[in-house]
């Protein structure tokens, strides 16, 4: 009997380890070169993915490249801007040159600038829903029309934020880009399931990277932290079940989700 319940016991291991596996995947992160990119790029790599990093300082791209092949993974530096289709196109070129067809995206790249309403002007809005919403759109779409033209499946990730849910001050081009890279997620989706291509979005709330640490620390954010029921704010690691499940095949069956990553604060009271 209990040799029956080991071979059982390993069989759904194994099941389970094959469902989250990414051994033979081919990914591309944007927005590489620093904070939570750099992170998924390194976690995906450790799961067995080969994984282009993309971004505009390829010195940056260069030096994770190095990192990954150090811990045993794969990876490739493409330099990036998605807020230009050529360049977005050229380095899909590259990687399919270098590595093959990319089947899993995380649209990572993004800004924020924050500052009074009244003292935003064109240029931060231009910057946050070029670089937010229009690139992510050009990413996913070349990506997919190069899925579609390979007859491979795949899954596209679009790193969303909670303020596309629930607004905050001080962001509204910020806000503005994730609430349509939300819509264009599920919109993506509808389009593209019939070609075997899965599009979802994390929304994290607040999460401390290097980027953010110090107003985390303060005062003010000491205060905002008491808006979230967990009591704590988010880490680059909080994000990375979510990143697993929606990246492989045992979220085979999700697509057009939203799956928010804020320790509640969707749902904390106003």
């Amino acid at each position: 009997m209990a040799a029956t319940s080991n071979n059982g016991e390993t069989r759904v291991s194994r099941e389970f380890d094959e469902q989250f596996s990414l051994q033979g995947r081919v990914a591309l992160v944007t927005g590489a070169s620093s904070g939570l990119g750099r992170h998924f790029a390194r976690f995906l790599a450790a799961r067995g993915a080969t994984v282009a990093v993309g971004a505009r300082r390829l010195d940056r791209l260069t030096a994770l490249v190095g990192k990954i092949g150090d811990a045993g993974g794969r990876a490739l530096a493409v330099e990036m801007d998605v807020t230009h289709a050529d360049s977005v196109r050229e380095a899909f070129d590259a990687m399919e040159s270098e590595i093959g067809t990319v089947d899993l995206i995380v649209n990572n790249a993004g800004v924020a600038v924050t500052r009074p309403l009244l003292e935003h002007d064109e240029h931060t809005w231009d910057a946050a829903i070029d670089t937010n919403l229009k690139g992510a759109w050009l990413v996913a779409t070349e990506a997919a029309r190069r899925m579609v033209a390979a007859g491979r499946p795949g899954s596209i990730v679009n790193v969303a934020s909670i303020t596309g849910v629930r607004v905050a001050g001080g962001v509204a081009p910020y806000c503005a880009s994730k609430a349509g890279l939300i819509h264009l997620t599920r919109s993506l989706a509808l389009e593209l399931a019939k070609h075997r291509i899965r599009v979802n979005a994390l929304a994290p709330g607040y999460i401390s990277t290097e980027l953010n640490e110090a107003f985390l620390a303060s005062d003010a954010g000491q205060k905002l932290m008491g808006r979230v029921p967990q009591r704590r704010f988010g880490t680059p690691d909080d994000l990375l079940g979510p990143l697993w499940l929606l990246a492989s095949k045992a979220g085979a069956y999700m697509t057009g989700a939203v799956l928010a990553v804020d320790g509640g604060h969707l749902v904390s009271g106003l």
